[in-house]
């Protein structure tokens, strides 16, 4: 699966950007510890942005392709914000078939965002997953810690107020 790359302005700090040089001049002699000033810098910003990585791969002397290949291969890492509110919205089977798909669409009419994106005011980040494990409950959608089961379309901007 593709990850998404944000659309929304990179909006670092200077000292953000120091941080990260501290960590990149603590590491740059050896290329093995690429992963974890990948890790450090994700912590100190968010995410791993195209200019993150350009700062990366030119301080630890490595090609921008690598940077990226490693960040685009594990998930652990993500090339676009994430808001303060995580809504994911599980597409596992029995969620599908009794129309998760309609609830995700909904959410990213209502959010002005698609799954893998974040909203420009940094307070939303839209996901799609697989099994969540509440299959009684389908079709089933997060807000970070919150389930709501047996939604359905009509109620999503309800539950979404909630965090506004």
């Amino acid at each position: 699966m593709l990850k998404k790359i944000s659309n929304l302005p990179f909006t670092g700090t200077p000292e953000q950007e120091a941080q990260l040089k501290a960590v990149i001049e603590e590491c740059k002699d050896d290329k093995s510890m690429l992963m974890h000033v990948m890790q450090e810098a994700q912590n100190i910003y968010g995410y791993l942005p195209i200019e993150v990585q350009t700062m990366i791969a030119e301080g630890m002397g490595v090609p921008l392709q690598k940077v990226y290949g490693v960040s685009s291969f594990y998930a652990l890492f993500s090339l676009s914000p994430k808001g303060k509110y995580n809504v994911s919205v599980c597409l596992g089977t029995a969620c599908y078939v009794k129309g998760s798909q309609a609830i995700l669409d909904k959410i990213c009419e209502i959010l002005g965002a698609q799954p893998g994106e974040c909203t420009a005011d940094l307070k939303f980040s839209i996901e799609a997953c697989r099994c969540i494990g509440a299959c009684g409950l389908a079709p089933v959608f997060t807000v970070n810690d919150d389930v709501y089961g047996r939604v359905t379309p009509d109620e999503v901007a309800d539950i979404l107020a909630k965090y506004n």
